[in-house]
């Protein structure tokens, strides 16, 4: 598959309300490991969606070398359909078992054709990415996020495929779950083109490409090398601020002492003429003369200011590129010794059979703890969170809530109100803050200007993430008890640092969902609850 590519020429996109998506974008990734990313919202998403086919450009061209496979970020699956749907071969195995029982129509053996080995293959698939145990004509419902994510990987692969796009694939997927799809990477031979923020899997790239401003810039190496070269690129723009922020000083003191001194010579001058008794029309010349000098001494002056200030905006905007989401969490402190959460012996039950082993889940949360809950998927990690938020009553078992708030962020982020702008659900949630500080609020969640005042419905992702993260922390009253699952999906690399910094800060209790070791080891994890 060494001939595999993909390649955008000219490209141009706009969504139907005329808001400019890329403008003459043109991109080619190679055969390899290519991993793409970008601030949230700036198109990385919409760019695989134009290369695989689902959305049509207003301009440009999309081609692909060979067969294409495509895992968008947010799967199309109902939950009333079978594994074997959702793998694309149900009518195939469904034809295979019915001349296997006797059934000689002609239609099944059209049906079927050369794939006779399909429920190998498919099995094979399910095994690679650690579904082995998961039954073709189990129903999508009964699945957990990260095995439906799976899943859906497996479905792609199945194709064979030349060019594989893959946007966030590590979303809810456990730690087993992510090693079985590195392996599975390391070994694809064609053209890989990965969005992700999972840093880990970006450590196993070939190259980064980086989506800015409408433009891709392409960096060797892994994502270690590449935050190398951006964190340079950032210590030169930065020093370049500052010499040019010197610079501008200096030509304005300096222009401001040049008309100090014209000024004073002038006065002289003037004095001088009268006291020399010169003709009227000699000394108009002088004068003249002098005036002339001194607004071309002034308009040297004044250019050399202007010229220092586009330098010093230029490099002003070239270190703002870093720019990201700035979170200052309410300061709400929990004492030491005040139990904000009891849980004992919860159950919950699906389809009749009870979620978690033997006598159920005991948990009690204590002051500022910082827990982690870890687990492989279909443990119920997400059911236990809707426990402990009350969003879910447990079928067995008790769950007691101190007072306060408990801010609850889940995987499906569906709080919102889709038809409602961010200021606006933001307003619904924190009614009592000022106009002027909400959208400072929303500004330091880079919602700025006209963003500030789109529907959520169509925000990116990591936008809708970020527009629930300020919703949910600052609603009234401030919470005492996070939980947030699996927050860093879809968020950017950036902002996940930023989040970190704001957990670490944060002086409430908080329980956490999280694949993301880096993630967990950062943020100062007290303890961790894991379910089996």
């Amino acid at each position: 598959m060494s001939d595999a590519f993909v390649v955008c020429t000219s490209l141009s996109f706009s969504w139907p309300d005329d808001t400019p998506v890329f403008d003459d974008l043109t991109v080619s990734a190679p055969a390899g490991r290519n991993g793409l990313v970008a601030a949230n919202g700036t198109g990385k998403s919409t760019l695989l969606r134009l290369i695989a086919g689902e959305l049509t450009p207003t301009g440009g061209t999309v081609t692909v070398g060979g067969v294409l496979g495509y895992l968008p970020q947010h799967l199309p699956f109902a939950s009333e359909q079978s594994v074997a749907q959702v793998l694309g071969v149900d009518r195939t195995v469904a034809a295979l078992h019915a001349i296997e029982a006797g059934d000689a129509t002609e239609e099944h053996f059209a049906t079927v054709g050369a794939d006779w080995d399909v429920e190998e293959r498919s099995r094979a698939e399910l095994d690679r990415l650690g579904l082995g145990d998961v039954a073709l004509d189990r129903r999508l419902g009964t699945l957990s996020g990260g095995q439906v994510v799976s899943l859906g990987l497996a479905a792609q692969l199945l194709k064979r495929p030349d060019v594989l796009l893959l946007d966030e694939p590590t979303n809810n997927l456990d730690g087993e779950a992510r090693e079985r799809l590195t392996a599975v990477l390391r070994t694809f031979a064609g053209c890989l083109l990965v969005v992700s923020h999972d840093r880990a899997l970006l450590d196993e790239m070939d190259r980064i490409a980086a989506l800015e401003h409408g433009e891709v810039r392409w960096y060797g190496g892994n994502f270690t090398a590449y935050a190398e070269a951006v964190e340079a690129e950032r210590e030169v723009a930065e020093r370049q601020v500052r010499n040019a922020e010197q610079d501008l000083k200096r030509q304005k003191r300096e222009m401001q002492q040049a008309r100090e001194r014209t000024a004073r010579r002038q006065s002289t001058a003037a004095r001088n003429l009268g006291s020399a008794g010169l003709a009227r029309i000699h000394a108009g010349n002088l004068k003249n003369s002098a005036q002339v000098s001194a607004a071309r001494s002034n308009d040297v002056h004044a250019s050399r200011v202007v010229d220092a200030q586009a330098r010093y905006d230029e490099a002003s905007w070239a270190a703002r590129q870093g720019d990201r989401i700035v979170i200052d969490l309410p300061g709400t402190a929990v004492p030491a010794g005040r139990t904000v959460f009891t849980g004992t012996g919860l159950q919950a039950t699906y389809d009749g059979r009870p979620v978690f082993p033997g006598a159920g889940i005991d948990l009690i949360i204590r002051g500022p703890e910082r827990i982690a809950l870890v687990g492989p998927n279909g443990a119920g990690k997400s059911t236990l969170m809707r426990l402990i938020s009350g969003d879910q009553q447990p079928s067995a078992g008790t769950a007691a809530r101190a007072e306060g708030r408990v801010a609850y962020l889940s995987q499906r982020l569906d709080l919102l109100d889709g038809e409602l702008t961010v200021a606006q659900n933001l307003a619904r949630s924190a009614p009592a803050l000022a106009d002027a500080e909400r959208m400072n609020l929303l500004a330091r969640f880079l919602f700025r200007g006209d963003r500030a005042h789109l529907p959520v419905r169509m925000l990116s992702g990591g936008e809708r993430l970020r527009a629930t993260l300020v919703c949910v922390l600052f609603a009234e009253p401030a919470p005492q008890l996070l939980l947030l699952d699996e927050p860093t999906n879809n968020l950017d690399l950036e902002s996940v640092g930023r989040l970190e910094s704001a957990l670490t800060a944060y002086r409430g209790a908080f329980v956490v969902v999280s694949h993301d070791e880096r993630f967990l080891d950062a943020i100062g994890i007290d303890r961790r609850v894991s379910l089996a």
